[in-house]
């Protein structure tokens, strides 16, 4: 355990370890280690067979239903043709799943196939590059700068060590590391300055560790043993299509059951017309089959494709279709700082003091160095100050003469230098000081200020430490700059001999600023009713400058850290959540159960990182969001969605898809529970009437096919209605079809059947039962075909929205059109499908009534949604 480590000393780590510092452990001891451990990886989820990944294309219970209606079809009814359209769908919607799937299982592979980080051990005496995998415990292991930390190590020694835990903490600055410190128990992650974890980068300096944990035992290992423990949830659209499901198979059996026995009783009592109990039976099938839209469920996951192509050109990787309409209906994104809200690199933001002197001093006094391609590399608070001397002047090449590293008794690092051979001032080295504000006045005794050199009065002091006090307080990252000219070059360089008699130049103040564009989407993000919370592993003083420059939380708002969530109750947390929208110094515990407790509100919660310590909470989260530049491996395995250019205002725009998405799911079940209730009615309407039967089954599941496909599919490819975004989010618990979507598509299917039966009486009344049968159908159909482009919205009139604007709609309605067309005049389908050719005015009867149910379509909007 880490705890028998970061607080034992160096000694006793070796000892228990049975290492040795100099020599190392010798190859056979490294080998029967990695043999008894294994290999030092993180245990990855094992890979579903394709047999399995088919089998969960089929556990919806819409799925389900559809499978029993097609050997339904084949068995009973023993016309296949409907059969094979429902497999075909079926297998289609397979197929798209599988695909998906498997699209985003290869982008995670290229993700995770970058060059496996190496690591510098003593074996036998010898310094060799190995594989971080062959790490065993007891390795010792040397630390660079730039080298990632292959395990969790006990360092044993540390010169000037600097450590990034971002990834694992959330602290956004890297972390001085200390060999000789002996911490008590109590010692948080975050404060182990002598430890080092896998997975973090040593950004400064250089130091020695011993490995003591690897693989699943080490931090990230925890981690990953959490994300196995972590239940993940069903999407709404999971939910609701399944309760829907439910509802329309129990809805189909009572349905069928009804129009058979009211056929049998009417035969039984002789009433109306006689109708054979063999045709009863297989109408009532027919309109069973009939009452459940198969169209839904290949046209929601098309959907969902389609919204996940779009995402991708949006840089966006979706591993499950339906993570985009989740996120549609998120109702609070729960957002990592470091990384995500903020660009993750340190940059000055304010400086007080001499421009000129101060800008020498940031550029000289740092160890910064210049890649091969002409990238700076380095430290980030060192980075910040070589890009602010960049900024403000351009220096010539002054070689270093000398210099004292920084440390962290002495807080300030300094250099010698030749001096500007421009300044014509005489000197022989220049020095230059950086460091903490206070050490560094306590060793100046003038100041540079109006150009010239002055005393440092207790005046001048109070006001550098006002300064001092002020970016403070706005959670900016203070240091001070310092400089001195020696007339010749010091004969002893040491903190005593150089480091006093100092003149002040000025102080810088540097954060890692927010993405320039974050707080735009966070005001979108409020506009559309999400709330945004941020809950970071860095200070609560700098989450809440940052939260407060997003527009996340206003001044005087309350923050939390990890420390007062310790000592609440999940039922204290639950009301704190309810206001509060920054966590501060939260531990990977403390992310989870935050996000339980926003969850248990009644929220559908969304969770951006790009950490190890993210990873647990992307993975209790609706949907989990990783960053595909900064994420961890880990955070992108953990998450439903990867964002590839690390950008919140992808998500603003994963939004507004999952609302578009959502809306057209809406549409498409609207329309086609509409058409298919509107088919019931005008059923069981002529049976309890004594009228004969208006449609015979093979000219159900005709209309089923016909209205079921293509119209309805396109119609799923609408865009984006107007002002989708400033809509406060779809209550969660809402289900699909709402009360006011209830009424709206009662009362279509009511003026669906009044065309169609309307046309039905006509012929009966003016014709023959085969021309008023055939009237039916063919208004039937063609209502259901043209009464489309009013279930374009749900609000706006066909005349408000684009009428002509989705191609593919007007091709499938057309098309579908024309389909009706050869049914009703090819004579070999005429005796499939029990139709006869209309004649002109016979079709301008029906044409006249198929203006029925568009007039109710429109109607319905008046009614139940615009007024809702």
């Amino acid at each position: 355990m880490t705890t028998e480590f970061y607080n034992k000393t160096i000694e006793q780590s070796l000892l228990e370890l049975k290492s040795e510092v100099n020599n190392g452990l010798t190859t056979a001891e490294a080998a029967q280690r990695l043999e008894q451990n294994g290999p030092n990886r993180l245990k990855s989820a094992k890979r579903k067979s394709m047999f399995l990944r088919i089998l969960e294309q089929f556990k919806d219970f819409l799925v389900i239903m559809l499978v029993i209606a097609a050997i339904i079809s084949a068995v009973v009814v023993r016309d296949p043709k409907d059969a094979l359209i429902i497999v075909a769908i079926l297998v289609v919607n397979m197929i798209i799943g599988i695909t998906q799937e498997n699209k985003a299982d290869n982008a995670l592979k290229e993700l995770k196939n970058m060059a496996s980080p190496k690591a510098k051990v003593r074996r036998d005496g010898q310094t060799e590059k190995i594989d971080s995998d062959r790490v065993v415990t007891g390795d010792i292991v040397i630390l660079e700068a730039g080298d990632y930390i292959p395990a969790d190590v006990r360092i044993i020694e540390s010169i000037n060590l600097k450590i990034d835990e971002a990834s694992l903490t959330g602290e956004s600055v890297p972390v001085d590391k200390n060999a000789h410190a002996v911490l008590d128990s109590e010692t948080g992650l975050g404060d182990r300055v002598n430890l080092a974890s896998m997975g973090t980068v040593v950004t400064y300096g250089r130091g020695v560790g011993v490995v003591f944990a690897t693989g699943m035992d080490t931090e990230m290992g925890k981690i990953a043993t959490i994300l196995s423990e972590t239940d993940e949830a069903s999407t709404p659209l999971q939910e609701k299509l399944n309760d829907m499901a439910k509802t329309l198979g129990i809805a189909c059996i009572i349905i069928c059951s009804l129009v058979f026995v009211v056929g049998f009783l009417y035969n039984f009592l002789k009433i109306g017309e006689h109708r054979e109990i063999i045709e009863m039976f297989m109408v009532s099938v027919a309109l069973a089959v009939a009452a459940v839209p198969e169209g839904i469920a290949i046209v929601a996951t098309v959907i969902l494709a389609i919204g996940v192509r779009k995402m991708v050109k949006s840089n966006a990787i979706v591993k499950k279709l339906r993570a985009v309409e989740t996120l549609g209906s998120t109702t609070v994104i729960c957002s990592d700082k470091t990384g995500t809200l903020t660009q993750n690199k340190m940059t000055v933001t304010e400086f007080f003091g001499d421009e000129r002197l101060l800008a020498e001093s940031m550029f000289f006094c740092n160890d910064v160095q210049t890649g091969a391609d002409g990238t700076l590399l380095g430290d980030p608070t060192q980075l910040a100050q070589k890009k602010f001397g960049l900024k403000y002047r351009n220096f010539t090449d002054r070689p270093r003469l000398g210099e004292i590293p920084f440390d962290s008794k002495r807080k300030m690092m300094t250099t010698l230098h030749a001096p500007d051979a421009e300044s014509g001032t005489g000197e022989k080295c220049c020095q230059y000081t950086t460091g903490a504000p206070d050490e560094i006045l306590n060793r100046c005794d003038t100041i540079l200020t109006d150009g010239s050199i002055q005393p440092l009065t207790q005046e001048l002091r109070d006001r550098v430490l006002a300064e001092n006090t002020r970016m403070a307080e706005k959670a900016l990252r203070v240091l001070c700059g310092a400089f001195r000219k020696h007339d010749s070059f010091p004969g002893e360089i040491s903190p005593e001999t150089i480091e006093t008699k100092m003149t002040f130049a000025g102080l810088v103040g540097m954060i890692d600023p927010p993405r320039d564009e974050v707080r735009g989407a966070v005001e979108h993000c409020h506009s559309a009713g999400i709330t945004v919370k941020m809950i970071t592993g860095d200070h609560k003083i700098t989450a809440s400058a940052i939260a407060q420059t997003l527009g996340i939380m206003k001044a005087g708002d309350a923050a939390l850290d990890g420390n007062d969530l310790n000592n609440m109750s999940d039922e204290e947390l639950r009301e704190k959540v309810k206001t509060i929208n920054v966590f501060a110094r939260v531990s990977p515990e403390n992310k989870v159960r935050i996000v339980t407790a926003v969850k248990e509100n009644g929220n559908i919660v969304a969770m951006t990182g790009d950490g190890v310590n993210d990873a647990p909470s992307l993975k209790k989260a609706d949907i989990g969001i990783a960053m595909g530049i900064t994420g961890t491996d880990v955070s992108k395995e953990a998450a439903d969605m990867i964002l590839t250019d690390d950008n919140f205002v992808s998500i603003v725009h994963a939004v507004e898809q999952g609302r578009t998405i959502y809306g057209n799911i809406r549409k498409v079940t609207g329309y086609l529970l509409a058409c298919n209730i509107g088919e019931i009615l005008i059923i069981l309407l002529a049976i309890i009437f004594g009228l004969p039967v208006p449609l015979v089954a093979t000219q159900l599941l005709f209309v089923n096919l016909l209205t079921d496909a293509f119209p309805a599919f396109a119609l799923g490819m609408e865009g984006q209605e107007p002002g989708v975004m400033k809509k406060r989010p779809r209550d969660p618990k809402e289900p699909i079809i709402n009360k006011g979507m209830k009424g709206s598509v009662v009362f279509r299917s009511i003026f669906v059947c009044i065309g169609a039966l309307g046309a039905f009486l006509l012929g009966l009344n003016l014709f023959n039962y085969e021309i008023a049968m055939s009237m039916c159908f063919f208004t039937l159909v063609a209502s259901e075909l043209f009464v489309v482009y009013p279930s374009k919205s749900e609000t706006f009139t066909g005349f408000k929205r684009s009428f002509m604007g989705n191609k593919f709609l007007n091709i499938s309605m057309w098309l579908s059109f024309a389909a009706l067309v050869i049914v009703m005049y090819v004579p070999i389908l005429n005796d499939m499908f029990s139709t006869a050719p209309l004649s002109f005015s016979q079709l301008g009867m029906c044409i006249a009534l198929v203006m029925v149910p568009i007039l109710g379509s429109e109607l319905s909007k008046k009614l139940f949604v615009i007024s809702k």
